[in-house]
C-alpha cells in the first residue's frame, strides 16, 4: 500500500530533449592534422572540406570503407577502402587502400605511427608523428617506402618540426633526402588574438635552378579569419576567412554550424520527450583570380560553391551543394550498431551536358562511439545513455551540466567525442 501511495505522490519526470551524436565527430582528418601545416587546417578549411566532400560520391562511382579496431587493444585500428567506377571504363580501375595505425594514447591522436598500402602509388608509405603537449613541440615525417617512380623531391620523404599552443603555431617541413637542391617544402606561422586568427605560409616553387627564393611573392600566402564558437557539436560556431593564395588568387570562405531544436515526431519515444536537437551547417567558398586574366585561358576567372547539411536525428543526414557547373545532393543513413553501418547515395547534375548521374558509398566502423544524450529544453545534460529515465538525477539532487557551462567552455561533463578537439591552435 505504501508503495502504491509513494508512486501516486511521485512527480512525473521533467520534459527532456534528445541530443543525438554527430555522424562523424571528430572527423577522420583530425587524426592526422599533425602531419600538415596549421595554416592549411585553420580558417575553417577543415570544416569546409568535410562539408563539401563527405558523402558526396563522384558521379557513376562507388566507395566503400571499413574502419575497425580490436576490442582488446584500442591503441590500433585499420581503415580499408575500395573505390572505383560503376561501369567499365578503360581509363579507370578499382583502387584498394589499407591503413594500419598505432596510437600511443587513446585520447590523444597526435602521437602515432601508421603504414599505408595501396594498389596505386605510393604502394607502401609510413607516416609518424610525435607531439609533446607539455612543451608544445612536435616532429613528424612522411616516408614513401615503395613507389613505381620517384619523380619529385617529395617522393623521397618529408620531415617536419612544429610548435603549437592555444594562440600560436609555427613550423616547417623539409625534404632532406632529395637528390636535387630542394630542401624547404613549407614554413608557416599562425597566431590567434581573441576571435581573430592571422597566418602566413611560404611554399617555394622550385624552378630551373631548383633554389628557393623567399623574395618571390608567388611563393607566399596569407590569410585572416574571424571565428566564434568552441568547436563542440553542442555549441554553435561561426567562421569567416579571407586568403590571398600564392599572391594570385583571392579565396573568401564562410562556415557556420547551427544547433537548433524541433518538436519530436517519433511516437516510440516516452511522453516526457518533447523535442530533438538538430545540426545544420552552411558553407560558402569563392575563388577569384587576382593576376592578369590573359595570363592563362585555361583557369577560370572565378568560381564558387555553396553547401548545406541537415542532420535530422542520429540516423539521417541530408546534404546539398551548388556550383557554377554542377549541383549535387546526398542522403546518408547511419545505424549505430556495433560496428556502425552507414549507407549514402548522391546525385550529381551536370548542367554543361544536362545529365544526372548517381554514386553511392558504404561505411562500416567502430572507431567512434555514439553518445545519445537527454537534456531539458535548456540543454541540461542528464544521462549518458538513452535507456535511463529522466527523474534519476533530478530526484537524487545531483547537479546537471547546464548550457551555460558549454558556452563557458566547460566540457568535462559530456562524452569525449562531443568535446572540442583540444587547446592546440
Amino acid at each position: 500500500m505504501w508503495n502504491w501511495f509513494g508512486n501516486w505522490l511521485k512527480q512525473p519526470p521533467p520534459p527532456v530533449v534528445l541530443v543525438p551524436p554527430l555522424f562523424d565527430f571528430p572527423p577522420l582528418a583530425a587524426r592526422t592534422r599533425m602531419l600538415e601545416s596549421s595554416y592549411d587546417l585553420l580558417f575553417g578549411k577543415l570544416a569546409l572540406k568535410c562539408l563539401f566532400e563527405d558523402y558526396f560520391e563522384e558521379a557513376r562511382h562507388f566507395s566503400s570503407r571499413i574502419m575497425l579496431k580490436p576490442i582488446d587493444d584500442p591503441h590500433v585500428d585499420l581503415v580499408a577502402t575500395v573505390s572505383g567506377p560503376l561501369d567499365n571504363q578503360p581509363d579507370e580501375n578499382i583502387v584498394g587502400n589499407a591503413l594500419f595505425r598505432w596510437q600511443s594514447d587513446v585520447d590523444d591522436p597526435n602521437t602515432f605511427v601508421d603504414l599505408f598500402v595501396s594498389s596505386s602509388d605510393p604502394i607502401l608509405q609510413m607516416r609518424s608523428s610525435a607531439y609533446y603537449p607539455k612543451y608544445g613541440f612536435g616532429a613528424f615525417g612522411i616516408f614513401p617506402l615503395l613507389l613505381k617512380r620517384r619523380v619529385s623531391s617529395e617522393d623521397y620523404g618529408v620531415f617536419g618540426l612544429r610548435y603549437g599552443s592555444g594562440n600560436l603555431s609555427f613550423g616547417a617541413t623539409f625534404m632532406p633526402l632529395s637528390l636535387k637542391d630542394e630542401f624547404a617544402k613549407s614554413v608557416w606561422l599562425v597566431s590567434k588574438v581573441g576571435r581573430l586568427t592571422a597566418g602566413v605560409q611560404y611554399e617555394p616553387q622550385y624552378g630551373s635552378n631548383d633554389r628557393a627564393n623567399y623574395k618571390n611573392l608567388n611563393d607566399w600566402s596569407c590569410a585572416i579569419g574571424y571565428g566564434a564558437g568552441s568547436g563542440s557539436p553542442l555549441s554553435p560556431s561561426f567562421n569567416f576567412g579571407i586568403e590571398l593564395a600564392k599572391s594570385s588568387e583571392l579565396i573568401a570562405s564562410f562556415y557556420q554550424h547551427v544547433v537548433v531544436q524541433r518538436q519530436i515526431q517519433n511516437p516510440l519515444e516516452e511522453d516526457e520527450v518533447v523535442g530533438i536537437t538538430n545540426y545544420i551547417d552552411f558553407g560558402f567558398e569563392l575563388h577569384s583570380r587576382v593576376e592578369d586574366a590573359n595570363a592563362s585561358n585555361k583557369i577560370p576567372e572565378s568560381t564558387f560553391q555553396v553547401a548545406a547539411s541537415w542532420q535530422a536525428n542520429k540516423n539521417f543526414l541530408l546534404k546539398g551543394k551548388v556550383g557554377p557547373q554542377s549541383s549535387s545532393a546526398s542522403l546518408a543513413f547511419k545505424s549505430w550498431w556495433k560496428p556502425a553501418f552507414t549507407f549514402n547515395i548522391s546525385a550529381t547534375r551536370d548542367r554543361v551536358i544536362g545529365k544526372t548521374a548517381f554514386g553511392f558509398g558504404i561505411r562500416v566502423e567502430n572507431l567512434r562511439e555514439a553518445s545519445y544524450q537527454r537534456a531539458d529544453p535548456n540543454y541540461v545534460m542528464l544521462t549518458p545513455n538513452m535507456e535511463h529515465l529522466a527523474e534519476g538525477i533530478v530526484w537524487e539532487g545531483k547537479r546537471p551540466m547546464l548550457q551555460s557551462d558549454v558556452n563557458a567552455g566547460n566540457f568535462d561533463g559530456i562524452p569525449r567525442e562531443l568535446r572540442p578537439f583540444d587547446k592546440i591552435l
